[in-house]
């Protein structure tokens, strides 16, 4: 599904040049439960945004299902963002002026999805997530945990075939953050290909590899 070639990022200001990302190299297969790992400023939600085409990077090759993404207009690349990928954000980002039925609606819409294909769609997430009752409110009226369950019914309301969460279940209790993560590996066994940015080692250990980011580079990987 994606293969990274000497995946690069830097930064630059007048003469210094700062590294986030440096020679990633790797392949992520269709159908795979990929969690990675690292200390803060490793780059890995820097990476989960590139694989996302959310961001760019500054060299090397990204292939996205035999799309050569490093070549495509930002225009294209949301495109084929919108169509195939569900993004579940450590910070929610949540549009502040719609209410959670219209943020868990807005990737149906981009997909152009009927009006009552999106309505039957919408309502059922609501429901799966214990949202319904929440639908008219909007995000300064929620809770962390429930601006959270927002985010991630969002992302998974297109049924993607790419699933990214950089830290999913963060703002949750252990509770509902468990249910989440079962969840997740219930989407994952029924074919939907999931990559999860985690400090935990619990949550890590649902995956069924594990990519350790050091310094922008790979450090290791394992099984």
């Amino acid at each position: 599904m994606i293969t990274l070639k000497q995946i690069e990022k830097y930064y630059t200001n007048k003469f210094i040049k700062t590294w986030v990302l440096r020679g990633i190299t790797m392949d992520v297969s269709e159908g795979e439960f990929l969690t990675i790992m690292g200390p803060s400023g490793a780059g890995k939600s820097t990476l989960l945004h590139i694989m996302g085409m959310l961001d760019t990077a500054t060299g090397g090759e990204y292939i996205f299902l035999e799309e050569p993404v490093h070549r495509f207009s930002e225009r294209r690349r949301t495109a084929l963002h919108q169509q195939n990928v569900g993004f579940i954000f450590q910070a929610y980002h949540l549009i502040d002026d719609l209410n959670v039925y219209e943020n868990v609606e807005t990737p149906l819409q981009y997909k152009k999805v009927k009006a009552p294909e999106r309505k039957k769609t919408v309502e059922q997430i609501l429901e799966r997530f214990n949202l319904s009752e929440k639908a008219k409110l909007f995000p300064h009226q929620l809770s962390g945990g429930e601006q959270q369950l927002t985010g991630i019914a969002r992302a998974l309301v297109i049924n993607p075939k790419l699933l990214l969460a950089d830290e999913p279940t963060g703002n949750l209790n252990s509770q509902m953050g468990k249910e989440i993560m079962d969840l997740l590996k219930q989407l994952n066994k029924d074919g939907m290909t999931i990559i999860q940015v985690t400090h935990d080692e619990q949550k890590a250990a649902y995956g069924n590899r594990i990519i350790h980011l050091l310094d922008g580079f790979i450090e290791r990987e394992e099984k």
